[in-house]
């Protein structure tokens, strides 16, 4: 027998074993067609409104009908992108302030929340945090008259910036309190929390020496989920802000309505509004999903 046989006799069972380990086969050309067209019809549904969104706003009034939607425009013009811009931009700078801050500040406060519900425990802290869950299932129609007279007659607040400041740092709070004790409670261990105690750390040492450093995947999910409620949100707006001072989604809604409404700019405007919170997800999304999952297994 040849040094070659024995080599291919010594070989085979070690192929066979190797498949037998649990190598997955490649998917056969039927799964993988069928998978890319699925993933093009989804990505055609939602790329058409974007794209009717798109032409119209680059259309003169003149070109502008139900039964020209999908053609583009015979002439160019940047008249609405023009007019919708002039429209938002202090609106812009307003609804930035208003998202960062109730962003960060909610982030925070939720951040010192969750960590006391879930390593630093005290009689009835599972009641406490109930009464804060409540907050997150509250209908908001159901309480924008009596949150306006709050506002407004009790606190002595105006309409505008600083309102809506506070009222979304508040409403945050109690989502941001869930997100970081769900991922405290999983994220730290128990045994650094006793070591620190043993050290003569207290409860504020412990959290700013700790805790908050490990705290990065938490905060960027709630900076982003806060952000991005506090961008989009238009009913607080409506009850406790006006036109003249109020976020961009009220000057959108300005924009738009009216008898004879210009939707060249009503395209360009939502366009505008929607990019700040369509960059954020596209640079941070992956880190929202890391974020996300870091807390969900220990």
């Amino acid at each position: 027998m040849t040094t070659a046989t024995i080599d291919t006799q010594l070989e085979a069972p070690a192929k066979g074993d190797a498949t037998k380990g649990g190598a997955t086969a490649p998917p056969s050309p039927i799964a993988t067609t069928v998978r890319y067209v699925l993933l093009i019809v989804f990505a055609v549904i939602v790329l058409v409104p974007l794209y009717v969104m798109i032409v119209t706003s680059f259309k003169p009034a003149g070109e502008i009908s139900t039964s020209r939607a999908w053609n583009l425009p015979m002439h160019w013009s940047w008249d609405g992108w023009s007019k919708a811009w002039d429209a938002l931009a202090a609106p812009l700078v307003r609804s930035l302030a208003i998202a960062s801050v109730a962003a960060v500040v909610s982030s925070i406060l939720g951040s010192m929340n969750g960590f006391v519900f879930s390593k630093w425990r005290f009689p009835g802290a599972n009641i406490v945090f109930t009464f804060f869950l409540f907050g997150m299932f509250l209908p908001y129609p159901a309480i924008m008259i009596p949150l306006q007279q709050l506002v407004s007659q009790d606190l002595g607040l105006g309409q505008g910036v600083v309102t809506l400041m506070l009222v979304h740092t508040v409403f945050g709070i109690p989502i941001c309190t869930l997100i970081f004790r769900n991922y405290y409670a999983t994220a730290v261990p128990n045994e650094i929390l006793e070591a620190a105690r043993v050290d003569g750390a207290g409860m504020w040492k412990t959290y700013t020496s700790i805790v908050l450093p490990v705290s990065i995947p938490g905060f960027v999910v709630t900076l982003i989920w806060q952000f991005t409620s506090a961008w989009n949100d238009f009913l607080f707006a409506l009850f406790l802000s006006q036109p003249s001072n109020g976020p961009v989604t009220y000057a959108l809604q300005q924009l738009s309505g009216g008898q004879n409404p210009d939707y060249a700019s009503s395209m360009a405007g939502a366009l505008i509004a929607s990019a700040p919170t369509l960059v954020i997800y596209i640079v941070l999304g992956r880190y929202f999903i890391s974020g996300m999952m870091s807390g969900s297994v220990k």
